[in-house]
């Protein structure tokens, strides 16, 4: 790298510097930002007091009541009735629990809110071999609020009454004198993960109201942590939503953010790194809030907070049917995909946008499924991957170095021209150069731009294995998990950047991105500058080693693999190709007549008005 490089680089911080202290917010900005956020938190804090409040004074007058004595009976049913008007059966009760099962979830239901309690995944386990349950208790809340008798009350306070029951279906109901009717129908069929959800509502129009003419379905999950690697499991989970007729969207991870939703919203998902809790409109919601708190504390057993109101376009006039679905289940590609096309759930898979996602979706992610249906070791598959991949690349992987080694064989003449023009003329020593390569038929870009292409294989690599369940718990030689860090080492501290653990696969990926480094720098050293960008070159390893030690094993394995065969193909290559036959080919090159292109004679054009310029100022 030379002096004006570094000087540039130098000038560039200095920029950058200087521009982060005046836009750096003075202290009155920052009091005022924290005003900001403590009137938010207090505006928050005093909506929860107030559900908290309005849950505590139902419960004190329940109690109240259930104080007076059997034979006052009828005094106490006046004072429930005035109370809580026809829900006063309903403000109190027992609460009971029902099971709704199949060969994949299992269900335990509440009649406390005619809501699902927990969701229990049958198929799969905790890192450390615990049930995998989505959600349990009070960490779920789901209903809506709505008003009676000028009170206002929320489903999930109430005690419904189950009206029926079979081995797939249950009923819950709450009723006025006069056959006013709400109910709510779970419904579960067998071999699914899908529930069915609906809301049956009759002769409501005097019976109750909601707010807006809608229904607000208030949602509210805190979602476990279930996998070894806290801090990938935290990144690929958040807050997703699909809008009506339109894009999935979600809300950016690893950070506190809420949004309001302002059009038509087909469903709304809670989204783990590897299962997802999902409610779906049959039609659609009008509008939604949704908010995504992430936790903070790395000992909780809880990665993040998510709650949505969902608004439903709701006619109390009119009995009714509002259908809805919950998918509770894996992010699983063709499990997501095997639904309603339209309903695009397997877009909870971040495959990457773009031709990232396509590689993905069309090439690996079938190609991986076809070597899982016969192959039993996910090492092996992904060891038969690389080389289908390394397979499909190698001619660019030749062409590249080929282009490495015509310019090794130039890098004599290239040293001569710049002894001959000194650093001073550079658009004349340029011109040079570029007429030497365009006699020698060599193409200066040419080992770059087979690199380029190769970087959306790359990049959709690193996109579908940390998002990939298939790896999940599924152990290869050392590592136990693919799906995460693979550790030999635990350490008793953590380095910054680093972690507290040692990742053998990212150690070997780093070693073999050293030697390719190493092989590479010696075919293309062409000039003296060279120096400086090789050291950056080593740098790119040693960041990989900081920036992979937590991630997914398998993507560490893929890596080392796929480097380990680029060197091998390269040093194949080598034996095969003669840098002697190689330099008589360039000299045969050179004695042929060569045509200008444009751009070498505006290169040459260019350099002649520079020459003038310089004679100018030396007359001078």
């Amino acid at each position: 790298m030379d002096r004006n490089s570094i000087t540039g680089l130098i000038l560039i911080t200095l920029v950058l510097i200087g521009f982060w202290f005046i836009n750096k917010p003075d202290a009155e900005q920052i009091e005022a930002m924290r005003r900001q956020r403590d009137s938010l938190y207090q505006v928050e804090l005093a909506k929860q007091q107030e559900e908290l409040a309005r849950a505590a004074q139902i419960a004190a007058e329940a109690a109240q009541l259930d104080s007076i004595s059997i034979e006052d009976d009828s005094l106490a049913t006046d004072l429930r009735l005035q109370k809580f008007g026809q829900l006063w059966p309903y403000v109190e009760g027992e609460e009971s629990f029902y099971n709704l099962e199949n060969e994949k979830i299992k269900l335990v239901l509440t009649n406390k809110g005619a809501r699902i309690y927990s969701v229990e995944l049958k198929e799969y386990k905790t890192h450390d071999g615990k049930p995998l349950i989505l959600f349990d208790g009070d960490a779920n809340v789901f209903g809506f609020p709505f008003s009676h008798d000028t009170k206002v009350f929320h489903t999930s306070d109430l005690y419904f009454n189950k009206v029926s029951q079979n081995d797939s279906t249950i009923v819950f109901e709450i009723a006025g004198n006069a056959g006013e009717t709400m109910q709510f129908s779970y419904t579960l069929p067998a071999d699914e993960y899908m529930v069915d959800f609906d809301i049956n509502t009759k002769n409501l129009g005097q019976f109750i109201s909601t707010s807006r003419g809608t229904m607000d379905l208030n949602w509210y999950v805190e979602m476990p942590a279930f996998e070894k690697g806290r801090q990938m499991e935290q990144m690929y989970s958040g807050m997703y939503y699909k809008y009506y007729l339109d894009e999935v969207d979600n809300l950016k991870a690893n950070k506190d953010k809420s949004e309001n939703l302002r059009t038509k919203v087909k469903w709304i998902a809670f989204k783990g790194q590897f299962f997802s809790s999902v409610l779906i409109a049959d039609d659609a919601f009008s509008g939604a809030y949704v908010e995504s708190r992430f936790e903070k504390d790395k000992n909780s057993p809880y990665l993040l907070y998510n709650r949505t109101e969902a608004a439903v376009p709701f006619e109390l006039a009119k009995d009714q049917q509002l259908g809805f679905s919950f998918y509770f289940g894996p992010n699983r590609f063709y499990t997501l995909d095997k639904y309603d096309k339209e309903l695009e759930l397997n877009k909870l898979i971040p495959l990457g946008w773009g031709i990232f996602g396509w590689i993905n979706r069309y090439a690996v992610i079938p190609t991986f499924n076809f070597l899982e249906g016969f192959i039993g070791s996910y090492g092996i598959i992904i060891l038969i991957l690389t080389i289908l991949i390394k397979l499909v690349l190698f001619p660019l992987t030749y062409k590249s170095y080929i282009s490495a080694a015509k310019m090794k064989v130039l890098k004599p003449q290239i040293d001569e021209i710049n002894a001959k023009i000194p650093a001073e003329k550079a658009m004349e020593r340029q011109q040079a150069t570029m007429n030497l390569y365009k006699k020698a038929g060599v193409n200066p870009m040419g080992g770059c731009v087979p690199i380029l292409l190769q970087m959306p294989i790359l990049i959709a690599m690193f996109r579908f294995f940390p998002a990939s369940i298939e790896l999940r718990q599924e152990s290869f030689l050392w590592a136990k998990d693919l799906s995460t860090y693979d550790s030999i080492l635990d350490l008793p501290f953590s380095i910054p950047f680093y972690g507290a653990h040692v990742s053998l696969f990212t150690l070997l990926m780093a070693v073999t991105n050293i030697l390719y480094t190493k092989m590479n720098s010696e075919m293309t050293q062409t000039s003296n500058q060279m120096p400086g960008m090789k050291a950056m070159m080593y740098m790119m390893p040693i960041m990989f080693l900081f920036l992979f030690n937590s991630y997914a094993s398998g993507l560490s394995y893929y890596y080392f693999i796929s480097t380990l065969i680029t060197i091998l193909q390269t040093m194949v290559i080598r034996r095969w190709v003669d840098d002697k036959k190689l330099l008589l080919q360039i000299q045969a090159n050179q004695k042929k007549p060569v045509k200008k292109s444009k751009f070498a004679a505006r290169l040459e054009q260019m350099a002649k008005q520079q020459q003038q310029i310089q004679k100018n100022q030396r007359k001078r």
